[in-house]
């Protein structure tokens, strides 16, 4: 029984050193992880809940994202690729969604996470100058989708959130990167 003060201890140290720090806006900021040169490690998860203080996974619309709907997030960047996965259950079946990661951590407003992550060589929205995931749920609601792209997340600027859409990502014309309204957010933090 001795060990447990140190114990303690230790486990309050370490969750200072990995807390992130906060915005202007008083939100929390996720920490960032590197596993290699330049690289990044960072995933989020959880059950779709309501907005509230450090939730990490907010349905804004409980008709497209039901009560007991859950995602898990994981994000990977090297020196100069990255890897970005979504696995979702007990969404709507049947039912195709816009998913993109975004700049900014989730916030009770869906405008709160920002505009979609780009790779900063590109001014325009396509899917290879962004990180897109659309999927499309199985009968029982479930869904896995997976990109990768040929550039690294920008050293100490990753992105912060993964954002469901309500409509399939618009792949050209004027709208291309357009995809309805935020339905939920899922915030990205180190892994």
């Amino acid at each position: 029984m001795r060990r447990l003060p140190w114990i303690l201890t230790a486990v309050t140290l370490l969750a200072a050193a990995c807390g992130g720090q906060g915005d202007p806006e008083g939100r929390a900021r996720p920490a960032v992880h590197d596993v290699t040169p330049g690289g990044t490690v960072l995933s989020g998860g959880g059950t779709f809940g309501a907005p509230a203080p450090r939730a990490t996974a907010i349905a804004y619309d409980r008709a497209l994202v039901p009560p007991g709907a859950w995602a898990r997030v994981t994000a990977e960047s090297g020196a100069v690729l990255s890897t970005a996965k979504v696995e979702v259950r007990g969404f709507l079946p049947g039912r195709t969604y816009g998913v993109h990661l975004h700049v900014n951590p989730c916030g009770a407003d869906p405008d709160d996470a920002g505009p979609h992550y780009r790779d900063g060589h590109h001014s325009h929205a396509s899917a290879a100058s962004e990180v897109w995931l659309d999927f499309t749920t199985d009968r029982r609601g479930a869904a896995t989708a997976t990109a990768k792209q040929d550039w690294a997340f920008a050293p100490g600027r990753p992105p912060r959130s993964l954002v469901v859409h309500a409509e399939p990502t618009r792949t050209a014309g004027a709208d291309a990167g357009s995809a309805g309204p935020r339905v939920a957010c899922v915030t990205l933090a180190a892994s």
